[in-house]
Protein backbone atom coordinates (compact mmCIF):
# COMPACT_ATOMS: atom_id res chain seq x y z
CA UNK A 1 0.00 0.00 0.00
CA UNK A 2 1.82 3.54 -0.87
CA UNK A 3 1.06 5.85 1.17
CA UNK A 4 0.06 9.56 0.18
CA UNK A 5 0.84 12.75 1.56
CA UNK A 6 -1.94 14.63 2.98
CA UNK A 7 -2.81 18.03 0.62
CA UNK A 8 -2.61 21.18 2.66
CA UNK A 9 -4.67 23.68 1.87
CA UNK A 10 -2.90 26.94 1.92
CA UNK A 11 -3.90 30.38 0.40
CA UNK A 12 -1.24 31.22 -2.44
CA UNK A 13 0.81 34.45 -0.41
CA UNK A 14 -0.62 36.77 -3.47
CA UNK A 15 -4.10 35.79 -2.26
CA UNK A 16 -3.23 36.50 1.44
CA UNK A 17 -1.29 40.05 0.38
CA UNK A 18 -4.46 41.18 -1.60
CA UNK A 19 -6.55 40.54 1.25
CA UNK A 20 -4.86 42.42 4.13
CA UNK A 21 -4.09 45.24 1.61
CA UNK A 22 -8.26 45.33 0.58
CA UNK A 23 -9.70 43.95 4.00
CA UNK A 24 -9.13 47.63 6.42
CA UNK A 25 -10.69 49.22 3.26
CA UNK A 26 -13.52 47.02 2.71
CA UNK A 27 -14.47 47.56 6.79
CA UNK A 28 -14.01 51.80 6.29
CA UNK A 29 -16.34 51.74 3.39
CA UNK A 30 -18.64 49.74 5.38
CA UNK A 31 -18.53 51.96 8.26
CA UNK A 32 -18.63 55.07 6.09
CA UNK A 33 -22.35 53.12 4.88
CA UNK A 34 -23.25 53.00 8.58
CA UNK A 35 -22.90 56.70 9.13
CA UNK A 36 -25.08 57.86 6.46
CA UNK A 37 -27.64 55.61 6.77
CA UNK A 38 -28.07 56.69 10.39
CA UNK A 39 -27.99 60.37 8.91
CA UNK A 40 -24.38 61.60 10.52
CA UNK A 41 -24.56 59.20 13.92
CA UNK A 42 -28.18 60.35 14.24
CA UNK A 43 -27.39 64.23 14.78
CA UNK A 44 -28.98 64.70 11.09
CA UNK A 45 -27.32 68.25 10.57
CA UNK A 46 -29.00 70.18 7.54
CA UNK A 47 -27.83 73.32 6.65
CA UNK A 48 -30.24 76.16 6.75
CA UNK A 49 -30.25 77.50 3.21
CA UNK A 50 -28.72 76.34 0.11
CA UNK A 51 -24.95 76.15 -0.46
CA UNK A 52 -24.54 76.87 -3.80
CA UNK A 53 -21.56 77.87 -5.74
CA UNK A 54 -21.07 78.66 -9.74
CA UNK A 55 -17.40 79.02 -11.22
CA UNK A 56 -17.26 81.40 -14.39
CA UNK A 57 -14.89 79.23 -16.24
CA UNK A 58 -14.84 81.83 -19.53
CA UNK A 59 -16.92 84.88 -21.41
CA UNK A 60 -17.20 84.41 -25.08
CA UNK A 61 -18.05 87.60 -27.03
CA UNK A 62 -19.66 87.42 -30.51
CA UNK A 63 -21.30 90.23 -32.76
CA UNK A 64 -24.75 90.30 -30.70
CA UNK A 65 -24.24 87.17 -28.74
CA UNK A 66 -22.48 86.51 -25.04
CA UNK A 67 -21.51 83.12 -23.87
CA UNK A 68 -21.23 82.49 -20.48
CA UNK A 69 -18.99 78.80 -19.65
CA UNK A 70 -20.24 77.90 -15.89
CA UNK A 71 -18.80 75.08 -14.15
CA UNK A 72 -21.53 73.77 -11.24
CA UNK A 73 -18.76 73.38 -7.89
CA UNK A 74 -21.34 72.88 -5.35
CA UNK A 75 -21.75 69.82 -3.45
CA UNK A 76 -25.03 69.27 -5.38
CA UNK A 77 -26.70 69.76 -8.78
CA UNK A 78 -28.16 73.18 -9.46
CA UNK A 79 -30.47 74.70 -11.72
CA UNK A 80 -30.59 77.85 -13.43
CA UNK A 81 -33.69 80.26 -13.69
CA UNK A 82 -32.65 83.87 -14.58
CA UNK A 83 -29.79 86.28 -15.80
CA UNK A 84 -30.11 89.49 -15.57
CA UNK A 85 -27.78 92.17 -17.47
CA UNK A 86 -26.86 95.29 -16.19
CA UNK A 87 -30.06 95.03 -13.72
CA UNK A 88 -32.25 94.02 -16.63
CA UNK A 89 -33.66 90.35 -17.00
CA UNK A 90 -32.82 88.75 -20.44
CA UNK A 91 -33.79 85.68 -22.27
CA UNK A 92 -30.82 82.75 -22.58
CA UNK A 93 -30.06 79.24 -24.08
CA UNK A 94 -29.01 76.48 -22.05
CA UNK A 95 -28.73 72.73 -23.11
CA UNK A 96 -29.95 71.81 -19.56
CA UNK A 97 -30.81 74.19 -17.05
CA UNK A 98 -30.28 71.51 -14.53
CA UNK A 99 -26.03 71.40 -14.09
CA UNK A 100 -24.84 68.10 -12.32
CA UNK A 101 -21.94 68.56 -9.52
CA UNK A 102 -18.32 69.57 -11.18
CA UNK A 103 -20.82 69.53 -14.24
CA UNK A 104 -20.18 72.29 -16.92
CA UNK A 105 -22.59 74.70 -19.06
CA UNK A 106 -22.76 77.45 -21.95
CA UNK A 107 -25.50 79.87 -21.61
CA UNK A 108 -26.30 82.11 -24.58
CA UNK A 109 -27.15 85.57 -24.68
CA UNK A 110 -28.62 87.04 -27.74
CA UNK A 111 -27.47 90.59 -26.73
CA UNK A 112 -26.71 93.60 -28.60
CA UNK A 113 -23.49 94.48 -26.90
CA UNK A 114 -21.40 97.55 -27.24
CA UNK A 115 -17.74 97.66 -28.10
CA UNK A 116 -15.81 99.10 -25.03
CA UNK A 117 -19.30 99.13 -22.77
CA UNK A 118 -19.22 97.19 -19.27
CA UNK A 119 -21.55 94.67 -18.29
CA UNK A 120 -22.89 93.10 -15.30
CA UNK A 121 -24.07 89.94 -15.71
CA UNK A 122 -25.92 87.62 -12.73
CA UNK A 123 -27.09 84.28 -12.76
CA UNK A 124 -29.86 83.17 -10.49
CA UNK A 125 -30.39 79.62 -9.72
CA UNK A 126 -34.22 77.94 -8.67
CA UNK A 127 -33.36 79.20 -4.85
CA UNK A 128 -32.91 82.49 -5.89
CA UNK A 129 -28.81 82.72 -5.48
CA UNK A 130 -27.35 85.04 -7.53
CA UNK A 131 -23.84 84.34 -9.04
CA UNK A 132 -22.25 87.95 -11.12
CA UNK A 133 -19.39 88.22 -13.32
CA UNK A 134 -18.37 91.53 -14.65
CA UNK A 135 -17.13 92.15 -17.99
CA UNK A 136 -15.17 95.19 -17.39
CA UNK A 137 -14.22 95.81 -21.19
CA UNK A 138 -16.52 94.01 -24.09
CA UNK A 139 -14.50 92.88 -27.31
CA UNK A 140 -14.90 90.50 -29.64
CA UNK A 141 -13.42 87.51 -28.58
CA UNK A 142 -10.56 85.83 -31.00
CA UNK A 143 -11.36 82.31 -32.06
CA UNK A 144 -9.18 79.34 -33.12
CA UNK A 145 -8.23 80.28 -36.26
CA UNK A 146 -5.21 80.37 -38.31
CA UNK A 147 -4.80 84.41 -37.76
CA UNK A 148 -4.93 84.02 -34.50
CA UNK A 149 -2.93 80.95 -33.66
CA UNK A 150 -0.17 82.92 -35.70
CA UNK A 151 -0.60 85.60 -33.69
CA UNK A 152 -0.15 83.88 -30.69
CA UNK A 153 2.74 82.01 -31.79
CA UNK A 154 4.70 85.11 -32.80
CA UNK A 155 3.79 86.26 -29.85
CA UNK A 156 5.34 83.44 -28.08
CA UNK A 157 8.45 83.68 -30.12
CA UNK A 158 9.13 87.24 -29.50
CA UNK A 159 8.43 86.58 -25.53
CA UNK A 160 10.28 83.21 -25.45
CA UNK A 161 12.54 82.07 -27.93
CA UNK A 162 14.13 85.04 -29.44
CA UNK A 163 15.10 86.89 -25.85
CA UNK A 164 16.56 83.21 -24.37
CA UNK A 165 18.75 82.70 -28.16
CA UNK A 166 20.23 86.31 -27.31
CA UNK A 167 20.86 85.18 -24.08
CA UNK A 168 22.92 82.56 -25.34
CA UNK A 169 24.81 84.72 -27.69
CA UNK A 170 27.06 85.85 -24.33
CA UNK A 171 28.93 82.47 -24.97
CA UNK A 172 32.54 83.77 -26.13
CA UNK A 173 32.49 86.39 -23.09
CA UNK A 174 31.98 83.65 -20.62
CA UNK A 175 35.15 81.74 -22.14
CA UNK A 176 36.85 84.62 -20.80
CA UNK A 177 35.86 84.97 -17.80
CA UNK A 178 38.24 83.80 -14.83
CA UNK A 179 36.83 81.19 -12.12
CA UNK A 180 35.57 83.36 -9.55
CA UNK A 181 33.32 85.16 -12.04
CA UNK A 182 32.25 82.26 -13.24
CA UNK A 183 31.30 81.53 -9.41
CA UNK A 184 29.90 84.54 -9.35
CA UNK A 185 27.75 83.82 -12.41
CA UNK A 186 26.47 80.05 -11.60
CA UNK A 187 25.35 81.69 -7.81
CA UNK A 188 23.69 84.89 -9.88
CA UNK A 189 21.88 82.01 -12.25
CA UNK A 190 20.67 80.03 -8.84
CA UNK A 191 19.47 83.84 -7.89
CA UNK A 192 17.59 84.16 -10.91
CA UNK A 193 16.05 81.04 -10.90
CA UNK A 194 14.97 81.49 -7.00
CA UNK A 195 12.80 84.33 -8.51
CA UNK A 196 11.43 82.81 -11.32
CA UNK A 197 9.96 80.08 -8.71
CA UNK A 198 8.48 82.15 -6.40
CA UNK A 199 7.25 85.00 -8.79
CA UNK A 200 5.49 81.81 -9.93
CA UNK A 201 4.35 80.27 -7.13
CA UNK A 202 3.11 84.30 -5.59
CA UNK A 203 1.14 84.05 -9.31
CA UNK A 204 -0.10 80.40 -8.53
CA UNK A 205 -1.80 81.49 -5.17
CA UNK A 206 -3.14 84.78 -6.59
CA UNK A 207 -4.70 82.76 -8.60
CA UNK A 208 -5.93 80.27 -6.28
CA UNK A 209 -7.69 82.65 -4.69
CA UNK A 210 -10.13 83.01 -7.31
CA UNK A 211 -10.48 79.30 -8.01
CA UNK A 212 -13.79 77.57 -6.47
CA UNK A 213 -12.73 75.71 -3.19
CA UNK A 214 -14.17 72.61 -5.10
CA UNK A 215 -10.99 72.51 -7.03
CA UNK A 216 -8.46 72.82 -4.09
CA UNK A 217 -6.14 75.27 -5.62
CA UNK A 218 -3.36 75.07 -2.98
CA UNK A 219 -3.24 71.37 -3.32
CA UNK A 220 -2.75 71.73 -6.82
CA UNK A 221 0.08 73.67 -6.47
CA UNK A 222 1.47 71.43 -4.63
CA UNK A 223 0.87 68.47 -6.61
CA UNK A 224 2.21 70.55 -9.61
CA UNK A 225 5.24 72.04 -7.67
CA UNK A 226 6.37 68.87 -5.84
CA UNK A 227 5.75 66.93 -8.89
CA UNK A 228 7.84 68.75 -11.11
CA UNK A 229 10.75 68.98 -8.47
CA UNK A 230 11.15 65.25 -7.76
CA UNK A 231 10.37 63.93 -11.53
CA UNK A 232 13.28 66.17 -11.95
CA UNK A 233 15.47 65.20 -9.65
CA UNK A 234 14.72 61.41 -10.16
CA UNK A 235 16.39 62.49 -13.92
CA UNK A 236 19.28 64.33 -12.60
CA UNK A 237 20.06 60.89 -9.93
CA UNK A 238 19.56 58.64 -12.23
CA UNK A 239 22.13 60.49 -15.00
CA UNK A 240 24.17 61.26 -12.35
CA UNK A 241 25.12 57.89 -11.88
CA UNK A 242 25.35 56.78 -15.75
CA UNK A 243 29.52 57.47 -15.48
CA UNK A 244 28.99 60.23 -18.00
CA UNK A 245 32.41 62.68 -18.27
CA UNK A 246 32.49 66.31 -17.40
CA UNK A 247 31.80 67.61 -20.50
CA UNK A 248 28.66 65.85 -20.60
CA UNK A 249 27.67 66.32 -16.60
CA UNK A 250 27.77 70.20 -17.58
CA UNK A 251 25.88 69.95 -21.17
CA UNK A 252 23.21 68.19 -18.66
CA UNK A 253 22.83 71.15 -16.27
CA UNK A 254 22.26 73.69 -19.15
CA UNK A 255 19.44 71.07 -20.38
CA UNK A 256 18.16 71.34 -16.83
CA UNK A 257 17.73 74.43 -16.51
CA UNK A 258 16.80 74.92 -19.95
CA UNK A 259 13.56 72.66 -19.37
CA UNK A 260 13.17 74.79 -15.81
CA UNK A 261 13.23 77.65 -17.40
CA UNK A 262 10.83 76.69 -20.47
CA UNK A 263 8.26 75.42 -18.01
CA UNK A 264 8.60 78.87 -16.55
CA UNK A 265 8.27 80.26 -19.74
CA UNK A 266 4.89 78.31 -20.26
CA UNK A 267 3.39 80.13 -17.83
CA UNK A 268 4.41 83.22 -18.87
CA UNK A 269 2.28 82.68 -22.21
CA UNK A 270 -0.66 81.67 -19.86
CA UNK A 271 -0.71 85.35 -18.71
CA UNK A 272 -0.17 87.10 -21.86
CA UNK A 273 -2.37 85.17 -23.96
CA UNK A 274 -5.05 85.57 -21.19
CA UNK A 275 -4.65 89.01 -21.17
CA UNK A 276 -5.41 89.36 -24.99
CA UNK A 277 -8.01 87.20 -24.59
CA UNK A 278 -10.20 89.30 -22.76
CA UNK A 279 -9.34 92.16 -24.84
CA UNK A 280 -6.72 93.50 -22.33
CA UNK A 281 -4.19 94.43 -25.64
CA UNK A 282 -2.69 97.51 -23.64
CA UNK A 283 -1.90 95.12 -21.10
CA UNK A 284 -0.66 91.86 -23.41
CA UNK A 285 1.74 94.54 -25.19
CA UNK A 286 3.09 95.21 -21.82
CA UNK A 287 4.02 91.87 -20.70
CA UNK A 288 5.45 90.86 -23.86
CA UNK A 289 7.78 93.44 -23.53
CA UNK A 290 8.34 92.66 -20.03
CA UNK A 291 9.25 89.82 -20.53
CA UNK A 292 11.68 90.23 -23.89
CA UNK A 293 13.76 91.73 -21.32
CA UNK A 294 13.50 89.75 -18.33
CA UNK A 295 13.94 86.48 -20.54
CA UNK A 296 17.53 87.51 -22.29
CA UNK A 297 18.66 86.98 -18.85
CA UNK A 298 17.48 83.15 -19.10
CA UNK A 299 19.36 82.46 -21.78
CA UNK A 300 22.73 83.74 -20.14
CA UNK A 301 21.22 81.91 -16.75
CA UNK A 302 21.17 78.11 -19.84
CA UNK A 303 24.94 78.77 -21.34
CA UNK A 304 26.70 79.64 -17.60
CA UNK A 305 27.46 75.87 -17.41
CA UNK A 306 28.83 75.18 -20.59
CA UNK A 307 30.96 78.43 -21.26
CA UNK A 308 34.32 76.25 -21.06
CA UNK A 309 32.86 73.74 -23.70
CA UNK A 310 32.79 74.63 -27.52
CA UNK A 311 28.96 73.05 -27.69
CA UNK A 312 27.82 73.11 -31.96
CA UNK A 313 25.68 75.76 -32.80
CA UNK A 314 22.78 72.97 -33.33
CA UNK A 315 23.01 72.15 -29.34
CA UNK A 316 23.02 75.83 -28.44
CA UNK A 317 19.84 76.77 -31.21
CA UNK A 318 17.99 73.30 -29.52
CA UNK A 319 18.48 74.85 -25.72
CA UNK A 320 17.10 78.05 -26.63
CA UNK A 321 14.11 76.06 -28.15
CA UNK A 322 13.67 74.09 -25.62
CA UNK A 323 14.10 77.26 -22.63
CA UNK A 324 11.61 79.67 -25.06
CA UNK A 325 9.34 77.56 -27.39
CA UNK A 326 6.83 76.63 -24.37
CA UNK A 327 6.10 80.20 -24.33
CA UNK A 328 4.01 79.61 -27.70
CA UNK A 329 2.07 76.72 -26.22
CA UNK A 330 1.00 79.12 -23.61
CA UNK A 331 0.16 81.64 -25.07
CA UNK A 332 -2.59 79.33 -27.04
CA UNK A 333 -3.71 77.85 -23.95
CA UNK A 334 -4.06 80.71 -22.12
CA UNK A 335 -5.72 82.58 -25.50
CA UNK A 336 -7.97 80.10 -26.75
CA UNK A 337 -8.41 77.32 -24.09
CA UNK A 338 -8.81 79.85 -20.30
CA UNK A 339 -8.98 76.61 -17.99
CA UNK A 340 -8.17 77.98 -14.43
CA UNK A 341 -7.10 75.19 -13.01
CA UNK A 342 -4.59 74.09 -16.07
CA UNK A 343 -3.13 77.73 -15.83
CA UNK A 344 -2.86 77.05 -11.88
CA UNK A 345 -1.22 73.74 -12.76
CA UNK A 346 1.01 74.94 -15.09
CA UNK A 347 2.32 78.04 -13.07
CA UNK A 348 3.14 75.53 -10.13
CA UNK A 349 4.97 72.82 -12.46
CA UNK A 350 7.03 75.51 -13.73
CA UNK A 351 8.19 76.86 -10.09
CA UNK A 352 9.04 73.02 -9.30
CA UNK A 353 11.03 72.93 -12.23
CA UNK A 354 13.06 76.16 -11.74
CA UNK A 355 13.11 74.64 -7.75
CA UNK A 356 15.07 71.96 -8.61
CA UNK A 357 17.59 73.37 -10.73
CA UNK A 358 18.52 76.27 -8.29
CA UNK A 359 19.12 73.09 -5.72
CA UNK A 360 20.93 71.14 -7.93
CA UNK A 361 23.12 73.60 -9.35
CA UNK A 362 23.57 75.27 -6.17
CA UNK A 363 24.50 71.60 -4.02
CA UNK A 364 27.10 70.36 -6.72
CA UNK A 365 28.31 73.76 -8.36
CA UNK A 366 28.29 76.71 -6.19
CA UNK A 367 28.66 75.50 -3.03
CA UNK A 368 30.53 71.89 -3.29
CA UNK A 369 31.47 69.85 -0.44
CA UNK A 370 34.76 69.44 -1.70
CA UNK A 371 35.51 73.34 -2.62
CA UNK A 372 34.31 73.99 1.39
CA UNK A 373 33.07 77.25 -0.81
CA UNK A 374 36.21 78.88 -1.58
CA UNK A 375 34.35 82.69 -2.16
CA UNK A 376 31.59 82.72 -0.01
CA UNK A 377 30.82 86.60 -0.22
CA UNK A 378 31.16 85.53 -4.29
CA UNK A 379 28.34 83.34 -4.13
CA UNK A 380 26.19 85.40 -1.64
CA UNK A 381 26.85 88.30 -4.07
CA UNK A 382 25.99 86.23 -7.13
CA UNK A 383 22.68 85.17 -5.81
CA UNK A 384 21.75 88.50 -4.85
CA UNK A 385 22.67 90.26 -8.22
CA UNK A 386 20.12 87.52 -9.61
CA UNK A 387 17.41 88.26 -7.56
CA UNK A 388 17.88 91.91 -7.86
CA UNK A 389 18.28 91.93 -11.35
CA UNK A 390 14.61 90.74 -11.90
CA UNK A 391 13.28 92.90 -9.24
CA UNK A 392 14.93 96.01 -10.67
CA UNK A 393 13.68 94.92 -14.37
CA UNK A 394 9.74 93.94 -12.91
CA UNK A 395 9.81 97.91 -11.16
CA UNK A 396 10.12 98.43 -14.62
CA UNK A 397 8.19 96.43 -16.52
CA UNK A 398 4.79 95.84 -13.83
Amino acid sequence: MVATSPTTNRSPVGTRLIFYIFAPIVLLLGIIGIFVATDGAGLNVEPAAPIETIAFERTVLKPGRIELHVRNTSAEAITISQININDAIWPYSIGNREIPRLGSAVITLEYPWVEAQAYNISVFTTNSIAFTTLIDVATETKGADSSTLGSFTLVGIYVGIIPVVLGLLWLPALRRISRRGMLFLMAATVGLLIYLGVDAINEAIDQSAALAETFQGIGLIAIGAVGAYALLEAIRQRSATSGRGDVESRSRFALMIAIGIGLHNLGEGLAIGAAYSVGAASLGTFLVVGFIIQNITEGLGIVVPIARDRPSWKYLLALGVIGGAPAIAGTWIGGLITSPVLSLLFLAIGAGAVFQVAVSIGRQVVWKREDATPFPLTAFSGVMVGMLALYITGLVIK
